[in-house]
């Protein structure tokens, strides 16, 4: 993904599936100057980790 795409994603009201290693995340954060976002996985836990965001897929 890019970070045009993060950025549209991240404004839209629109519940848009995004996964990272194959588990369904929520997108909290872009950082473009180091083209990272910060995610956390869909469910209970709010766990956050930091990850590339040529490693995020739309499903």
């Amino acid at each position: 993904m890019d970070s045009r795409r993060v950025k549209q994603i991240l404004s839209s009201s629109a519940d848009i599936n995004v996964e990272y290693n194959g588990a369904s995340v929520w997108i909290d954060e872009l950082h473009e100057d180091r083209k990272t976002a910060t995610v956390h996985l869909r469910g209970p836990l709010e766990e956050r980790s930091t990850v590339d965001i040529s490693e995020l897929e739309e499903v």
